[in-house]
């Protein structure tokens, strides 16, 4: 039988995304809703509802209609959320895409999603251009910001309201981020408004904490900080204090500075909090809660944590494809190292990934989740998608964990190939593919190894075509990946470890790493 959630079912209103999230911001228009953490360039509710209505209105005014795919490839300002419910409220579809990409990467997810615009910055202009241009599609970059040669977002505004768009919250995709799944290159996610929605009701329902302020750090590419930072913070009605990208310094200033009860962060923060010396330059005595979800951590860095800031250490679990959290702990519930139990209108099973049969509590299986959260499917993948998500609905993780007595869920294992670094998603097979590419690789194999930074890192095993040094074959990759897929480890070896029919048995190399591990 399937794990059920303790909590009650919650009730998901049947409206379009944007209509739920800034239902009640009209209330409070002068209250700062976006803040730029460095520069303090702010967005009030008032500017922010006004400059969705504009944006919606220029985009129809160029020809975007319903369903179309707009991109946006920036880091964490406050004009990211005017993009995202100005694309939302004309009904098409925004892809997020990492700001840390190269013009390699954005180029393939742009083709891939078959975006028609491009909103960027200033700082990324180059990387944007270069990447529609290699599209050969008819795309155009216009910039959040001012910059040579392209339409800045004021540009685009038209002073008029956007067109009424039917909108069938449970079908009409909102958003397309970019997830390798369990295995493979990054798909594209359809999340529909009502999986977003269904999402910010149950966590909304659990979240106990005062949302005055929220940091926001984590980055709105991806989904964690898009739902559970900058959406959830809006549908409190907070200010969300934003970073282009993280430094220690100006995170702990916001901290301090900000009436902020509940910081998200990733265990690569939460090392940082435990270890760094500066973090004692700074009263943190305001900050309640820490939470994180994107990576589990166990008890021993949560204790360490909790010690030195006396904060309470929450952890929840979820993937991109269920929008993206099907655990949750609440405030005061918390266990160290271990997840929480299922959010409200979740089911869960663990599962035997050998014989299919369901696990009881205390066994270690795959976890299998289902929810009003999960999406709709794979772009243009069906394959893919049934794979992911069987005929009764059921998402398939490819984590392997434990449930206990009380329902909490404990990770302890990933059946899936992804490499986890610092949170974010490295599929083996991007990086093989492009191994091969190189004149001097016969074959190679990539998986994750453990670092204390970062969680996980890539590690490549190649066999050499003609004489070839790591270094070279690092700087190789380098050119093509954002820096988080980089490949840290290379080892030569005579061959590649392979199923009859070819697959790459990249278990039986992480098997060997950890037994080499553990003589050492």
């Amino acid at each position: 039988m399937p794990f059920r959630s303790p909590f009650p079912d919650v009730v998901i209103p049947d409206v379009p995304l944007t209509d739920f999230v800034l239902a009640g911001a009209g209330a409070f228009p002068e209250r700062p809703a976006l803040v730029d953490g460095i520069t303090g360039h702010a967005i009030t509710y008032g500017g922010l509802l006004e400059g969705i209505r504009r944006l919606a209105a220029g985009l129809s005014h160029r020809g975007i209609v319903k369903g179309d795919v707009i991109a946006i490839y920036a880091p964490n300002v406050p004009e990211y959320a005017v993009v995202f419910h100005g694309v939302a409220r004309l009904g098409a579809v925004l892809t997020t895409i990492n700001p840390t990409y190269t013009a390699e990467e954005v180029t393939f997810q742009l083709r891939d999603a078959g975006a028609r615009l491009l909103f960027t910055t200033e700082a990324l202009l180059g990387r944007a251009r270069e990447g529609v241009a290699a599209t050969d599609m008819p795309i155009e970059v216009i910039a959040l910001d001012r910059a040579d040669g392209v339409a800045s977002i004021e540009a685009v505004y038209v002073d008029a309201d956007p067109p009424a768009v039917p909108i069938d919250p449970a079908t009409d995709v909102v958003v397309l981020p970019y997830s390798s799944g369990t295995t493979g290159l990054p798909k594209g996610v359809m999340l529909t408004h009502r999986n977003l929605l269904a999402n910010l009701v149950q966590i909304d329902g659990q979240e106990a904490a005062e949302l005055r302020a929220m940091v926001g750090v984590l980055p709105f590419f991806h989904i964690y900080g898009m739902v559970v930072v900058m959406n959830l913070g809006l549908l409190r009605g907070a200010t969300c204090v934003t970073l282009q990208k993280f430094d220690l310094e100006a995170f702990l200033r916001i901290l301090q500075d900000w009436p902020i009860d509940l910081a998200h962060i990733v265990p690569p923060i939460a090392v940082a909090l435990a270890k760094h010396p500066v973090v004692e330059k700074y009263d943190l005595s305001g900050v309640r809660w820490l939470f994180s979800g994107a990576a589990p951590f166990g008890p021993q860095l949560t204790e360490a944590v909790q010690a030195r800031l006396g904060v309470r250490v929450r952890q929840g679990y979820g993937m991109t494809e269920a929008s993206p959290a099907t655990h949750y702990t609440v405030a005061g519930a918390d266990r160290p190292g271990k997840v929480g139990p299922l959010m409200a209108s979740t089911e869960g099973r663990i599962v035997d990934p050998e014989s299919g049969r369901d696990l009881d509590v205390g066994e270690a299986g795959e976890v299998w989740v289902r929810g009003p959260q999960v999406m709709k499917g794979y772009l243009n993948n069906p394959e893919a998608t049934e794979k992911t998500v069987d005929a009764d609905g059921w998402l398939h993780t490819g984590d392997i964990g434990v449930v206990d007595e009380d329902g909490y869920l404990e990770i302890v294992d990933r059946l899936k190939e992804l490499i986890k670094v610092k949170g974010f998603q490295v599929a083996p097979a991007e990086l093989e593919a492009l191994l091969l590419k190189h004149t001097s690789i016969a074959d190679a194999a990539v998986i994750g190894v453990e670092d204390g930074d970062c969680g996980e890192v890539p590690k490549a095993f190649v066999v050499a075509r003609d004489p070839i040094g790591a270094e070279a074959v690092q700087a190789f990759v380098e050119q093509h990946v954002a820096h988080y897929k980089r490949l840290r480890h290379v080892e030569f070896v005579e061959a590649i470890p392979k199923s009859p029919s070819g697959k790459i048995l990249r278990r039986v190399l992480a098997q060997k790493e950890r037994e080499r591990a553990r003589a050492s």
